[in-house]
């Protein structure tokens, strides 16, 4: 028998971005209030966890995919954007290197959703703002737009901002009825069976409201 929470309207979500950049540690902390050491091993092809979360007074089942930023897994993540919602584009705002590549980023997720997707790019690790920044506030948000997203920066560690960028992508999904239809979304038609198949698996864990 479904559960009062599969009845829910379900949005996809990508966290995308280089290996590294804090994905994980992002998404583990908004959905579990855990915090992992940087020296923990990194994705290995795509995990993603299961959040419950209302906005505008309506609850919603949030599907977060967090997908391995290595080059070798570059072919598996890209059939994840099929029917994706909203995109989370991550950076490390102390790693230069990391910011580069977003450019490159920012153009997978146009050459893999349709135009509409809402878009939310995140600069993280801004604990390490006051010693060791990289990359300024005004760079990030010029980049989000150009390329119609929304920006913020946040901290796994001291959990300042964690929720600010799920909370506002959902907001920016449920604002557009025909996103939040269905209409359209996707370049292929299908649908993906999450851990049939492809080299890496699909890790599934459920998160408390």
């Amino acid at each position: 028998m479904a559960s009062d929470d599969d009845a829910l309207p379900t949005l996809k979500i990508l966290l995308i971005g280089p290996s590294g950049a804090g994905k994980s540690a992002l998404l583990k902390r908004y959905c579990d209030d855990e915090f992992d050491p940087e020296s923990s091993t990194a994705t290995i092809g795509i995990d993603f966890k299961i959040k419950k979360l209302s906005v505008r007074g309506k609850p919603y089942r949030l599907t977060l995919f967090d997908t391995a930023g290595q080059e070798r897994f570059r072919t598996l993540s890209t059939s994840f954007y099929r029917g994706a919602h909203g995109v989370l584009l991550v950076y490390d705002i102390s790693s230069r290197a990391s910011f580069l590549t977003m450019d490159r980023w920012f153009e997978e997720v146009e050459n893999n959703t349709v135009p509409d997707v809402a878009l939310y790019l995140v600069g993280t690790k801004l604990d390490k703002a006051e010693t060791s920044r990289a990359v300024s506030v005004e760079e990030g948000e010029a980049l989000a737009a150009a390329h119609g997203a929304h920006f913020c920066e946040a901290s796994a560690k001291t959990t300042e901002n964690i929720r600010k960028p799920f909370v506002e992508v959902v907001d920016m999904i449920v604002s557009n009825p025909a996103l939040l239809a269905g209409k359209g979304r996707g370049r292929t038609a299908g649908t993906v069976d999450i851990g049939s198949g492809g080299d890496g698996e699909g890790y599934l864990s459920g998160c408390s409201c």
